[in-house]
């Protein structure tokens, strides 16, 4: 007999912000269980593609029972066709804000979810434009610490929202979770049946 009158939902993911995107449409998930997976892109993929691999990948690697929901998502900012991840150390995250200085890049979120044998996914892409940065901008965002473990080196929603001048997409979507089309995803998810119970 199953002990839970509703599908368990896990939230494959370690982000924090991601749990309070959650919280904001009134989810909230009965586990976490952040995946790990090797994130490296594979050679000549392109960011579409491996935003939606990421995505799938951490969905099955997260272990659940055959009727729980497991939700999980990858986020990438891109330049050009250059894929720019979580920065490895201050230099590179400075290398990514001079690069995203006064241009547009794509900030692409691909979200799976997972039940009973089936998956779903939504690829949201949003474009972003920042402002020209001043070496003066850049150090103090770097001593701020809010580019560690952000894709693109930036958090829209901290600090960094001062250097964007537009945006066209979704603005949840380039904190990490892209609310209206995740909502979607889990309604399809639990209007799935599960297996029967023995």
């Amino acid at each position: 007999m199953n002990d839970h009158p509703h599908p368990r939902l896990i939230l494959g993911s370690a982000s924090p912000r991601r749990l309070e995107l959650l919280a904001q449409i009134g989810i909230r998930p009965d586990a976490v269980l952040p995946a790990d997976i090797d994130e490296t892109p594979r050679r000549g993929e392109n960011a579409r593609d491996y935003v939606r691999r990421m995505s799938r990948e951490k969905a099955a690697a997260v272990p659940a029972g055959p009727d729980d929901i497991v939700l999980t998502a990858d986020t990438v900012v891109t330049a050009g066709r250059r894929i720019l991840g979580k920065p490895a150390d201050a230099d590179e995250a400075r290398a990514f804000l001079r690069l995203l200085s006064g241009r547009r890049h794509r900030v692409m979120t691909a979200v799976s979810v997972r039940r009973a044998g089936r998956d779903w996914q939504r690829l949201v892409e949003t474009i972003v434009r920042m402002r020209p940065l001043t070496d003066t901008d850049i150090a103090a965002y770097l001593n701020s610490d809010e580019w560690r473990g952000k894709a693109g080196g930036y958090a829209i929603q901290g600090r960094a929202g001062e250097f964007v001048v537009w945006i066209s997409g979704s603005f949840s979507a380039v904190v990490g979770l892209p609310l209206t089309e995740t909502a979607n995803l889990l309604r399809a998810a639990r209007a799935t049946p599960g297996p029967e119970a023995p």
